[in-house]
């Protein structure tokens, strides 16, 4: 028996067969899947047709309906020239006793009432006023009592003023009197700087001076229960090396020290 030599070729146009064949099958298959896709779209768009054509129709009916004239029976008035205006009124009897046959309903002419002409309600223009706007106003300010230290201090606010209210030779419970008068006329301030007790320091008495700044405290609290309330006093009296700050009589603040005074006073108001 005679060897039979095969091309070493073979193999390969083997798998390229197979290739092609298994390649044609899913074109074939695609194809019959547009196919059907292809049924179902011109169905679909014979449906949507119709149904617009039914549509159309339907409006164009509706409007020759709606163009073409119709008959109604005119109305007769009965009314009379010169006569008063009837107006009608249905009213319902029950039959008597013994009646036989259907109810009869009877039509009673009554006098029509004159319309009233109605004319718009007036209009009335009432200005108000917000009686409580000064005391809201007031209590954006700030309130400084004291003794003579005070006298030339200028602190700022930033929103508000700052009232300063000078007591010369006042001592913390001269200061701690004028208080109910003070602020009953500020109303409401927002705080109140207490600076006093340069004139108590010469007493050497510490523990009543204690005494009377929180007497002075307490005045103010139950005069204004919502204001915050700033200590700024008493002030150090004249040392050596600071004579910039103070005066010759070693107990005023020189302009220097007003100024020092005003800017640390209204530092504190602003942080509040």
């Amino acid at each position: 028996m005679a060897d039979v030599c095969l091309p070493l070729s073979a193999g390969d146009d083997t798998f390229e067969l197979h290739s092609v064949q298994l390649e044609l099958e899913a074109v074939e298959k695609q194809i019959r899947v547009l196919e059907q896709r292809q049924a179902q779209l011109r169905g679909r768009r014979a449906a949507l047709e119709t149904s617009q054509a039914d549509a159309h129709k339907s409006r164009v009916s509706i409007q020759r309906a709606a163009n073409s004239p119709t008959t109604s029976t005119p109305c007769v008035s009965l009314h009379r020239p010169g006569a008063p205006r009837m107006r009608s009124a249905q009213m319902s009897f029950t039959p008597a006793r013994g009646h036989r046959g259907p109810w009869v309903h009877l039509q009673r002419r009554t006098r029509a009432r004159p319309r009233a002409t109605t004319s718009p309600p007036p209009v009335f223009e009432i200005s108000t006023r917000n009686h409580f706007s000064p005391l809201r106003e007031t209590e954006r300010d700030a309130v400084i009592v004291g003794d003579s230290i005070v006298r030339h201090v200028r602190a700022t606010l930033a929103e508000g003023k700052v009232h300063t209210h000078c007591f010369p030779g006042a001592r913390v419970l001269g200061v701690s009197a004028q208080i109910p008068a003070i602020l009953k006329a500020e109303e409401s301030p927002r705080a109140v700087v207490l600076h006093a007790g340069v004139n108590d320091t010469t007493q050497r008495q510490t523990e009543t001076l204690k005494r009377d700044f929180r007497s002075l405290i307490e005045t103010v609290r139950s005069t204004m229960l919502a204001a915050t309330i700033i200590v700024s006093g008493p002030l150090p009296t004249y040392r050596r090396g600071h004579e910039r700050l103070f005066r010759a009589d070693g107990l005023h603040p020189s302009r220097v020290g007003v100024e020092l005074l005003s800017d640390n006073i209204s530092r504190t108001l602003h942080s509040i």
